[in-house]
């Protein structure tokens, strides 16, 4: 028998089996996590996982011997009140009429507070990063911070990304910058027009590839209100020059070899679209980034500024890609927040007592 684990598009968890290899015949088993991560098999033939739920940080675990699974150790002491958290729908939705995307959809959810009934909440649509990895219904406090404060989510998993298998992970195969652009504008347009989003309150932030598709859908599209991009590729060409090792041949799938399909690489790049971006913008950015320099997020700003577009950029002292201090952290996504009510004007809740403002430039 092999361990495996599988997935259904309709579903927000894994199933966690065994394979006879013979038969091809499962044998589901149970198990407390919506989805999980690293196994390991004991010399009993009890099992020990990395598991996560949509109401709690991950954890590892291990059978007892009645085959009951006891947490052994947690990531995190965070518990939050289960009225407070916002779980997953699964929604697949049409991208024009010849294909269709997934998402996760969490609603706003606060008990001490309510929203108006005339309007729907404001959206913010997240762009996972890869391009090709995916993400998960499993617990996420950076998703729960927006849905507590009124937001609804949007986590789009959008041609390209796994678990839908082959021919779905394929469709980015040379379409980066375009079939991911599609899927995050259709997400919103969905949302909106079914009024589980207000249509003039559409944002939408990434980071690294993700801040790549948010940076092109302000630059290509005109569904988002707002976006912000953390440490996003704004240029494909410096990007391929640039890259490391492990992910040197990675933009040939996506996009097409280089220099061959140089005209590709410029007509998808938002720097070089710059003349198209109209929506307020918010940057943050490591200065020791050498993935995407900082000068990318410092251009982006240039013109941004040039053209009257309400923007902020925020640069972190020794941070490379992917952000790893706490404080700075913690300043993205406040940051973000503060941005996002700044642009569509309320009046935001739960900042730290020190808290700065964002400093936009640009009248909104």
């Amino acid at each position: 028998k092999i361990i495996c684990s599988y997935s259904d598009a309709s579903a927000t968890g894994n199933t966690l089996a065994y394979l006879t290899v013979s038969t091809g015949e499962l044998e589901e088993i149970p198990i407390p996590y919506e989805t999980f991560g690293a196994f390991d098999v004991r010399g009993d033939g009890r099992l020990g996982a990395l598991g996560r739920s949509a109401v709690k940080p991950s954890e590892i675990a291990v059978q007892d011997k009645a085959g009951e699974w006891v947490t052994k150790r947690k990531s995190s002491s965070l518990e939050l009140d289960p009225e407070y958290i916002s779980q997953a729908k699964v929604i697949k939705y049409n991208v024009g009429d010849d294909r269709f995307s997934y998402m996760y959809y969490y609603s706003p959810r606060n008990p001490d507070y309510e929203g108006t009934e005339d309007v729907g909440p404001p959206l913010l649509v997240k762009t996972h990063g890869g391009p090709t990895a995916s993400t998960s219904s499993s617990f996420n406090p950076m998703i729960q911070y927006w849905t507590t404060r009124g937001f609804a989510v949007a986590d789009v998993n959008y041609g390209g990304s796994t678990g839908y298998g082959r021919e779905y992970r394929e469709l980015l195969k040379g379409n980066w910058g375009i079939v991911d652009v599609e899927d995050a504008a259709a997400a919103a347009t969905y949302l909106s027009s079914r009024g589980m989003a207000d249509p003039k309150r559409l944002a939408i932030d990434g980071g690294s590839a993700g801040g790549y598709t948010t940076l092109a859908c302000l630059t290509f599209t005109d569904v988002f209100s707002a976006g912000c991009s953390l440490y996003g590729v704004a240029s494909l060409e410096a990007l391929a020059g640039d890259t490391h090792k492990f992910e040197k041949r990675y933009l040939d799938y996506l996009v097409g070899p280089y220099p061959e399909k140089k005209d590709v690489y410029k007509e998808r790049a938002p720097i070089e679209n710059l003349d198209k971006l109209s929506a307020p913008l918010m940057l943050f950015q490591g200065t020791e980034d050498k993935i995407v320099p900082p000068n990318q997020a410092e251009s982006m700003m240039k013109v941004c500024v040039e053209k009257g577009i309400p923007a902020a950029l925020e640069m972190f002292e020794g941070e490379q890609h992917g952000f790893r201090k706490e404080e700075n952290i913690r300043r993205c996504l406040d940051g973000e927040y503060d941005f996002f009510s700044q642009v569509f004007d309320f009046e935001p809740a739960g900042l730290p007592g020190d808290f700065k403002k964002i400093r936009i430039v640009g009248s909104l």
